[in-house]
């Protein structure tokens, strides 16, 4: 059967449905999961008609279907705005509509989203640290909640190799620090390391990140060296601050010594001076004469 017959039967099996009020749903529906999203998508029928529209509904496997996205033109869904548990078990439907018409539902698979759940890589960082390596670890982001709250014993798996040299890789495996260094590494020689995270319990393997590489340096170039020596000026700065703090007493002692008078130089200033030019220096207060008279007196003085 020719390509061109093909598709004209294609064709008019479509126009036929439409027109006999059978609208044909969507295929391939499925549900799917990457760092703890939920995701409903699927393909239009066959030689579909143009204009087509879409509304959707998903269970929880525990509860009746409830709506989703509704009368939409794309071909997905997220439903993470719709309430979802990370720990739930899912199931959705498609419909699509045209006009008054709409086709029956198309269900999907199933899904636990913890379980089934993608992991994608972390971000990965290298510091070259004299002839070693330290390696830095970030979780990648998840929809719903970090991934340390869902996947409490997740672990890092680490491969590590000489550059060319991948068939001679290493492994440091259920490594729970986000910093690691790698030692026993040659100097002056460049190495690659991936990292994947494990959550023993979602059956997927996370995803390897994508591979970086860094320089190792010599043995004399070792910045924690410089770090230690800073730490200890610090750390003996501090203590000698402390100390001058509790010993201030004696110390100001030393420096600035108390000066204590003679005794007959302190008695004489006690005493109260009597030599004639302190006299005069004292104040003195002029006092006005006061008469009194009686009412007799004044009578008799008026007459």
């Amino acid at each position: 059967m020719s390509a061109a017959v093909w598709v004209s039967m294609l064709t008019f099996s479509a126009l036929s449905a439409v027109a006999s009020g059978v609208l044909s749903g969507p295929t391939e529906v499925r549900l799917s999961s990457r760092n703890l999203n939920l995701m409903l998508t699927w393909e239009p029928a066959a030689a579909a008609p143009s204009g087509l529209i879409y509304s959707t509904e998903f269970t929880s496997m525990v509860a009746p279907f409830r709506e989703g996205c509704v009368n939409i033109s794309a071909l997905q869904c997220d439903l993470i705005p719709f309430n979802i548990s990370p720990y739930g078990r899912y199931r959705g439907r498609v419909r699509a509509v045209l006009g008054a018409e709409a086709s029956a539902w198309v269900e999907s698979n199933n899904i636990t989203l913890d379980k089934d759940t993608l992991i994608g890589p972390p971000s990965v960082a290298l510091l070259s640290l004299g002839p070693t390596l330290e390696v830095s670890i970030k979780d990648p982001v998840f929809q719903i909640s970090p991934l340390r709250n869902v996947y409490s014993n997740a672990a890092y798996n680490i491969t590590y190799w000489k550059k060319g040299e991948k068939h001679q890789a290493k492994n440091k495996d259920n490594i729970q620090q986000d910093r690691v260094v790698l030692e026993e590494l040659e100097p002056l020689s460049e190495y690659c390391v991936q990292v994947h995270i494990n959550t023993m319990t979602n059956k997927n393997p996370g995803e390897p990140s994508s591979p970086i590489c860094e320089k190792t340096g010599k043995h004399d170039e070792l910045p924690w060296v410089a770090a230690v020596i800073v730490v200890v000026i610090v750390a003996a700065a501090v203590a000698l601050t402390v100390l001058v703090v509790l010993k201030w007493k004696n110390i100001s002692q030393v420096f600035w010594p108390k000066v204590s008078l003679p005794k007959l130089f302190g008695e004489s200033l006690k005493e109260t001076p009597e030599t004639s030019v302190c006299l005069a220096l004292q104040p003195t207060e002029e006092v006005d004469p006061v008469s009194v008279v009686t009412p007799e007196e004044d009578a008799a003085a008026i007459r």
